[in-house]
């Protein structure tokens, strides 16, 4: 009698949120189904206190261990201490859960090359400890590669609509270097935007093309990184 198959092995992802955490419900909603399977969010990190993603996560079924660490709070805590500083022991934070993946969905913070120094295992976190294996970072940014980088790209795409510059816009997941919203796409939609359109109703289309991008996204990576059922030889 052949023995059975060994059970799909969990895979563990780390989410870094600032606000109210919407991409972050379509991964708790996506964890350990058809559309993430065998996966689950073993941290979200916030670096605002107030962030109601945290509760997103407190209130999951089972709940989801969170972590707050803000920037000026950190650099008063320890004076002496920098921005790199702080990126680092994000990145250490994150590293101790020891995750597959670390999903960026609604981080408003440019990391430094500290983060991804620790990440990819370049740079010890504890000591001399370093993370064997280097954790893909990804992001969700709501425009389309080259177009609109970093912060309030949506009203900036909206803007440039109106002047005739653009026909649409768009969402990708990308991986995470040290240029800002510069990685490797990994999916990218694109999203019309309509004539006379009032920017809040653009802004909620996008959003839901967001909600989906970040899941799939999220899975294309993992199935990469560390595949849900082994692979037959």
């Amino acid at each position: 009698m052949s023995d059975p198959s060994p059970p799909p092995r969990e895979r563990r992802i780390a989410v870094l949120i600032s606000g109210s955490g919407t991409n972050l419900q379509a991964l708790i909603d996506a964890q350990n189904t058809p559309a993430l399977p065998s996966t689950r969010i073993s941290l979200v990190l916030s670096n605002r206190k107030a962030a109601y993603g945290l509760t997103r996560a407190a209130q999951a079924n089972p709940p989801i261990p969170t972590a707050y660490l803000g920037l000026q709070p950190y650099l008063k805590a320890n004076p002496g201490k920098t921005r790199d500083d702080y990126d680092v022991e994000v990145a250490r934070i994150v590293a101790r859960e020891n995750p597959d993946l670390v999903v960026l969905a609604g981080w408003m913070h440019i990391m430094g090359d500290g983060f991804l120094d620790v990440v990819n295992g370049d740079r010890p976190y504890d000591g001399e400890q370093r993370v064997e294996k280097p954790i893909p970072v990804i992001n969700l940014h709501p425009a389309l590669p080259g177009a609109f980088d970093g912060a309030h790209a949506i009203e900036r795409a909206y803007e440039a609509f109106q002047k005739g510059e653009i026909k649409h816009s768009g969402v990708m997941v990308h991986r995470v270097v040290k240029e800002v919203d510069r990685g490797e796409p990994v999916l990218v939609r694109e999203v019309e935007i309509l004539p006379g359109e009032p920017l809040e109703a653009f802004e909620e289309r996008l959003h839901q093309v967001e909600w989906k991008l970040i899941v799939e996204g999220t899975k294309k990576v993992l199935d990469e990184v560390a595949p849900s059922s082994p692979v037959s030889s």
